[in-house]
Formats: structure tokens, sequence, C-alpha cells
């Protein structure tokens, strides 16, 4: 066996024996090894990047289950989810259980995740110059992004209480190859979080190019996606002025631009220039779990994400995202993820413009373009008539036309205050439980309210 297998096969050991962080089983795992032993070359550090991308595109994570996680607990039966999956019902219904095994798996997979990411930054030392700051950049945002994921549905909002009290999820920032007692880590607050995920996502705009090439070309993340992300959590925040500014910048950077058609944004062939970041997915690797619960089965899914008529009516007449839906049967399917092998988009450029709209509309300034400008952008693609004054209710009513089923439905509940029915936005159920096993392992960690 040559040297270079060897290390990819300690390198892929590494990956996969450790756990997350607060997840130790009650022998210490016999394959386990050192991270400087694994990651002694440029290449191993490289094959680790590549690790902690598919990680990310686990079905657990931005494979498929943040963005339903976030439509269907902030879903108010615009749909009916009619599958068979236990776990994810509790979650449309919003009767989680401490043992529920998708969002124990969002927990695990995170923080695997997030080790391949720290692995990575600590052996920087062993990149050369020409690459160690795409390496870091990009290591960062996927740290940086988990980390802002795991807050915004494992901790209160930010505008629930107080963020510099409320729990949120431990920070682990440093390699983790065997778990300890030390390694059992409390909470941190839901604002130390927020600013670890901001600091590693400034640094990725900084580090990261505007386009990538080569073997990192390949669904890797750029500056762009990095500010993208950024926007999303100062909008969360409710920190208006930089969400405006993170958006401008995405925006006016000119590497991105909207398609022509708005069915053309959720086609591979077509949708490239509007898609910031997204999830690679082939035949041969990767799954897309929005098409396996959002599709019907004339579009290779289960069909259990049923959506009704109260929602279609949201859409005014001639506005074609109001008919970007098939029928199979009785029941009505989005068509955003007709396609089985489809790459799932984590962020598009339709919804920079509209953060930006929202922010400039709150703050009262123009910055790039006026509200209005902006919101017709969106509107003219989907031939929706323009409007000719613009308000909040209207900002957030486009959000929601244009962005169904993306993931975040129950983000902009929780941020303006708004009720999912009649559930308040800072209800106890409205926040996904520290899973069990969690739990029961670390006494460092406190459960949530209700749970």
């Amino acid at each position: 066996m040559n040297s270079s297998i060897k290390q990819w096969l300690y390198a892929g050991t590494l990956s996969l024996s450790i756990m997350a962080c607060d997840s130790k089983l009650n022998v210490t795992p016999t394959q386990s090894i050192e991270a400087s032993q694994a990651l002694s070359t440029e290449q191993d550090v490289q094959i680790t990047l590549t690790g902690a991308y598919d990680g990310l595109s686990d079905v657990n994570l931005y494979g498929g289950e943040i963005q339903y996680v976030g439509d269907l607990m902030g879903d108010n039966r615009d749909v009916v989810f009619g599958g068979t999956f236990a776990t994810i019902d509790e979650i449309w219904r919003k009767t989680i259980t401490t043992s529920n095994t998708v969002t124990r798996d969002f927990w695990l997979d995170g923080y695997s995740t997030i080790n391949r990411s720290n692995n990575i930054l600590a052996a920087l030392d062993k990149v050369g110059t020409a690459k160690r700051n795409n390496f870091e950049g990009q290591a960062r945002f996927i740290r940086g992004a988990l980390y802002f994921e795991l807050v915004k549905a494992f901790g209160k909002s930010w505008n629930d209480g107080s963020p510099t009290a409320n729990p949120g999820v431990p920070l682990v920032l440093t390699p983790t190859s065997s778990v300890t007692d030390a390694d059992y880590k409390a909470r941190n607050t839901v604002a130390e979080v927020y600013a670890q995920a901001i600091d590693d996502l400034t640094k990725a705009e900084s580090l990261l190019p505007a386009t990538q090439t080569g073997v990192l070309g390949f669904g890797a993340a750029t500056k762009g996606a990095a500010a993208a992300l950024l926007a999303r959590i100062y909008l969360q925040q409710q920190n208006f002025a930089a969400a405006r500014d993170a958006a401008n910048r995405v925006i006016s950077s000119g590497t991105f631009s909207l398609v022509p058609n708005f069915a053309d944004a959720f086609n591979d062939a077509t949708k490239g220039p509007e898609v910031i970041f997204k999830i690679i997915v082939t035949d041969q690797d990767g799954t897309n779990d929005l098409n396996t619960f959002y599709a019907s089965s004339l579009n290779q899914g289960r069909g259990d994400v049923r959506v009704q008529s109260k929602f279609r009516a949201l859409y005014a007449a001639g506005d074609v995202r109001g008919t970007f839906f098939n029928t199979a049967g009785q029941n009505t399917f989005t068509s955003k993820f007709n396609d089985r092998y489809g790459d799932v988009p984590v962020v598009r450029l339709a919804e920079m413009y509209l953060v930006r709209a929202e922010a400039n509309l709150r703050l009262g300034t123009s910055t790039g373009d006026t509200p209005l400008n902006d919101v017709n952008r969106i509107r003219n693609r989907a031939k929706a008539a323009p409007l000719t004054t613009v308000d909040l209710p209207a900002i957030l009513l486009e959000r929601r036309l244009e962005l169904a089923f993306e993931g975040q439905q129950l983000p902009d509940i929780k941020r303006t205050a708004g009720t999912v029915g009649t559930t308040p936005f800072n209800s106890n159920n409205l926040v996904l439980p520290i899973p069990q096993r969690e739990i029961d392992t670390n006494k460092s960690l406190v459960q949530n309210p209700g749970y």
C-alpha cells in the first residue's frame, strides 16, 4: 500500500470515528488516531476538506434536513406531511421527542463535520502558501455555517429574551481525536455561538476567492457564499445595516445573476448564475432529501409533503410561482425539487435582493437600490404585477412566495416575532430538544425548556 493511500485511510478513519464533540461511547474508540499522524501533508488536508464537504452535504444537514426542519416546524397547514416517518411527522406537528433520531443526527452530523473543519484549521501549516488561505476560508465557512444552523435550531431565537444568557450549543474549536471527560462541554450562550459563526464567516469572506476552479471548484464555498450567510445571520439578529451591506456585497460583486425564468432557478442546466452556494448531488454520490420528501412519486420522490390550496392561493393571478407545482393523484407538490439528482440550493441571489430590500426599508436607506426596485426585480422575473409602493408586510410576503420550501419559514417567523398558527414564535416546542443521548452522556448539558 503506497503512502498516499495510507494517508487517505487515516484521514477517513479520523473523520468517521469521531462522533460529535459531546457524544461519547462507553469505551474510548479504538480506531481513533492523533490528528498529527493523520494530517501530515497538504494532500491529507485537502482530502479532509473533501470529507468536510461530504459531511456538510449529508441528508441530516444541507442535503435536506436543515431546510425541511425550517419549513415543517414553521408550517401552519400550508402543507400536510403525509409520510410514514414518525420522526418527521413529530417535527411537522411540533411534538418532537428527545429520542427523535432525525434531530439527533442533525446534532451528531453537525458536530462531526465541525470536527473535520477543526482538523483542517489545526493543520494549515501543512498547506503551501498558494492554497492555505483558500483551505482556511473553506473550513471556516463550513464551521461558521453549521454553528449558525445548530444554534438557530437548538437555541432560543436571538430576539427571545437575552441572547447573552440563553443557552445555545457547545463551541468546540479544536480537533477531537478521542473523547475524554475534558471534552464534556457545557452549552455556550446564543450570543457566543452567533459571534463565533460571524467571526468564521467574516474571515472566510476575506480569505476565499470570488470563484473556485480546479479540484476546489466542485461545489466549494466562495467569497459570495460567505457574505450571503453573513447576510442571513445579521438579518436573524435584526442587525439590519450589516445584513444590508453583506447582501449588497453579494449583489454588487457581479459574480451572480438572476436567471431569466423562475423555473430555471431550479434546473441544474440553467440555475448556475443564481445559486450562490449549493450541495452537489450526482448519481454516484450524495442524496437530495428535498426531492425525497417534497417530490411526488412521478419525480422519484416519496410525495410526503403535500402543498395545500390555502398556500397556493397566496400567489396572485399571473405569478408563475403560483403554478410551479405538479399533481399526482389527489395531491399537489412543489416543482422546486423534481430532479432526484439535482443539486440542493442552499442560498440563491433572489434572497439577497429581498434581504437588501427589507433592511433598506427598515433603515430608511437605499443602499444599492430602493426597496421597491429590489422587490419588483423579483416580481418581474416571476411575471407578477409590479408594486407601486412597498411596505414591510409586502416584503415579508414576497420572501414567503419566493423562498417557499427552502428552509426560511421558521427563521422568518422567529425573527419577526410572529406565530405558527396560534403558537407564538418563542414557544418551547419551536426549539429542538437536545438529543437525549447527549444529555445522558454529557452531564454538563442542560435540556431545553419543555422537554
